[in-house]
């Protein structure tokens, strides 16, 4: 069988959008796409529609992660098909907003290509996050963009686990890419986290304004780290918090996590170390949106994703 026969044809995309402000309190996104609110032509590219859009404008407004629950979790089948009316939470009437406009979810209408701009207190650098390891034309993406900025770094963390996986505000589109940028304090703005993430976007818009002129991407192969568990803090009885992420593991996001290797310390100075069963990547550590959802930080393991050669349609 030859190369050209295995080819991924693959629809053009021609309508994105770029979400910010679906947390409140990350500046970067917010930022960025009130900029392209006012003067979209940076984020323009030849053939392609791109609509920046604040996700949860009152969040925004108050300078908080949500009003009334996470808009990043509530976009759910049965919050999308929930009856309207004023008693359902913010969140979720805005949820089924952004579906009505850049939808509907898992339809032919819905938008081609999402991107959610996020920030994190934790150290994780640049991370694309990848929902399918068999979406080729996201693989193909984050390929490009990991070259376009080389040397500096842009990690790929894949989470497929059914257990971990929530309803993202980007799974309305047909393709969603997240993208988390830290370390940076919640309502706070860092020019080398903005320009990061700023660089980013602009090699993914290159990414598919090439892509839609009919370039064929050759395959390749992407380094991920997959999820694979949440870890919370010790707690005692009552719930209550009773050790700390150890300093030896604190802001060592993606370094490998041994078994014996000490993970927490106790108020009176224990150390609580790792008893998994081999060697994990631990991200989002000590995230400050995580301690209301009992996550201290995850664990992945790597993986190497294989993309097949993709040409539009």
């Amino acid at each position: 069988m030859s190369a050209h026969t295995d080819v991924v044809r693959v629809s053009e995309a021609r309508r994105v959008a770029v979400f910010g402000g679906t947390h409140g309190n990350e500046m970067s996104g917010v930022t960025l796409v009130n900029l392209w609110v006012e003067n979209s032509a940076e984020i323009q590219r030849r053939g392609v529609e791109t609509k920046a859009f604040i996700a949860n404008p009152k969040a925004v407004e108050r300078r908080a992660r949500y009003v009334d629950t996470d808009l990043n979790r509530a976009f759910s089948p049965e919050n999308l098909s929930a009856p309207g009316g004023d008693d359902l939470p913010y969140e979720v009437r805005r949820a089924q907003e952004i579906n009505r406009i850049f939808g509907p979810k898992g339809s032919p209408d819905a938008y081609d290509v999402i991107f959610d701009l996020h920030n994190t207190t934790a150290n994780m650098g640049c991370t694309l996050l990848l929902e399918n390891s068999e979406d080729h034309f996201n693989l193909q993406m984050m390929n490009y963009i990991k070259k376009a900025i080389a040397p500096a770094s842009c990690l790929v963390l894949l989470n497929e686990h059914p257990v971990l996986k929530y309803a993202s505000s980007r799974s309305v589109a047909k393709h969603s890419i997240g993208l988390e940028v830290g370390p940076q304090p919640q309502g706070v703005l860092r020019s080398n986290i903005f320009e990061s993430m700023r660089a980013i976007l602009k090699h993914a818009l290159d990414f598919i304004e090439l892509f839609n002129d009919g370039v064929e991407f050759s395959p390749c192969t992407v380094e991920a780290f997959s999820f694979s568990e949440r870890i919370d803090y010790p707690r005692d009885a009552n719930g209550n918090i009773v050790a700390m992420v150890h300093p030896n593991l604190q802001d060592c996001d993606w370094e490998p996590l041994n078994p014996g290797d000490p993970m927490f310390q106790t108020f009176e100075g224990k150390t609580i170390s790792y008893q998994g069963p081999g060697t994990v990547y631990p991200t989002f550590i000590n995230e400050a949106a995580y301690y209301e959802k009992r996550q201290a930080f995850v664990t992945t393991r790597r993986k190497t994703l294989v993309a097949s050669a993709i040409r539009r349609a």
